[in-house]
């Protein structure tokens, strides 16, 4: 098949509807939404506090948040593996190859990118506002609202951001997930599997929703970052 058949045809799976073809974009983008929505608070959290407080071991944790990003995700899905097989600690929960398992990965892949950028979006943050608050008498909790109120558009780009890496990750969901048909085959993992096997339409449908994705993500950002300009040139 040519690559014009190829994709002719590849669009001819999404506009019909093909059931294979959104089951596949159905459980990725569950298992990434499920994930980032679970990992949002706790790094939100983290990465404020590591941020705003002082203590021991400070600067490692800040070296460990941002290199954390570059660890490549196969890494990640190797360790999982290791700790969710039967032999594992983990393996009481019977996570391996299973969609929960998947979105324990997504969660510790989104997890450094929510925690680094708003750790970032916080020490940019003018240190008034902080003051401020504490000069009012707020409550720790107020006094972080208030800040993270006014870092929402990097703390909204953080979550962004790690969602375009979750739902373009493929090390991490093929070796926890196994690729599972109808079950935990992502979008990531089925590309792989249709390329390896020399059937390009399904592959390139998927590849179009991903690109897809990754353009509405990003138009998202950037209208993000307007605003953010908008507001800073407001105040």
């Amino acid at each position: 098949m040519s690559l014009a058949d190829a994709t002719a045809a590849a669009f001819g799976l999404l506009v019909s509807g093909d059931a294979t073809l959104w089951q596949i974009i159905w459980v990725s983008l569950k298992t990434s939404v499920i994930g980032l929505l679970l990992a949002m608070p706790v790094a939100v959290l983290l990465g404020y506090a590591i941020a705003s407080y002082r203590f021991p071991g400070r600067r490692i944790a800040i070296w460990l948040a941002q290199a954390a990003l570059s660890l490549p995700t196969v890494l990640i899905g190797l360790l999982l593996y290791l700790l969710l097989s039967r032999q594992g600690p983990w393996g009481a929960l019977h996570w391996l190859f299973t969609q929960p398992g998947i979105i324990f990965g997504q969660f510790i892949i989104a997890m450094p990118v929510l925690v680094a950028f708003t750790l970032a979006a916080v020490q940019a943050a003018d240190p008034r506002f902080a003051e401020t608050a504490i000069a009012h008498g707020a409550s720790p909790w107020r006094v972080m609202t208030t800040v993270l109120h006014e870092v929402r558009f990097g703390v909204m780009a953080a979550v962004i951001s790690g969602f375009g890496r979750v739902i373009s990750e493929v090390g991490c969901a093929l070796m926890v997930g196994g690729n599972i048909a109808g079950e935990t085959r992502t979008i990531t993992t089925a590309i792989a599997l249709e390329t390896s096997k020399g059937e390009f339409a399904q592959g390139i449908a998927l590849g179009i929703v991903l690109v897809t994705i990754a353009l509405l993500m990003n138009g998202a950002l950037m209208l993000l970052q307007g605003d953010a300009h908008a507001a800073r040139g407001r105040a």
